[in-house]
């Protein structure tokens, strides 16, 4: 219920901040299924903070080999989902006219993982910006499941403008 409790408190808060679809994300991100790793963006604050929600489906292709006798998602596309999140909201700050603008993951530190993500729970990607230089931000992640933090990391990602498809 309390992940629940936070998703209805951030969907609120999105009504006076920002969000984006699934549409909007697609628009955006360069990423599909099955890499596509975020559903909904919800409390955006220009690119400053958000958060990305993903609900983890039994159905996904990772689960077939990850494990099939206990499905757990891979802690590598959690930071994914970071990650996309991230890019996300910066590509929407970004707005330009001109040739589409691609993001790069560039770093990952400090990751941890606290517990398993599992089919059925809905993952929150908390992201808040620590830095930005030109072209290139640094975030802070916490992904949680019902309110615990089931992840962390920071993440670096870099805008290449005009990249080609």
């Amino acid at each position: 219920m309390k992940g629940m409790d936070v998703q209805a408190e951030a969907t609120k808060e999105s009504a006076a901040l920002g969000s984006a679809d699934i549409l909007r994300i697609l628009a955006a991100l360069p990423h599909r299924y099955p890499f596509l790793m975020v559903d909904k963006i919800v409390g955006i604050e220009g690119d400053k903070k958000a958060i990305g929600i993903k609900n983890v489906s039994a159905n996904e292709p990772h689960f077939q080999g990850h494990f099939p006798e206990n499905p757990v998602m891979p802690g590598v596309l959690i930071l994914e989902g970071m990650a996309q999140t991230a890019g996300t909201i910066c590509l929407l700050e970004r707005q330009e006219d001109g040739p589409p603008s691609l993001v790069y993951f560039m770093t990952i530190d400090k990751a941890k993982f606290r517990r398993p993500v599992v089919p059925g729970d809905v993952l929150e990607y908390h992201m808040t910006q620590m830095t930005k230089r030109r072209n290139m931000w640094w975030f802070r992640g916490e992904a949680k499941v019902d309110g615990q933090i089931v992840a962390e990391a920071e993440v670096g990602a870099m805008i290449a403008r005009g990249a080609a498809k």
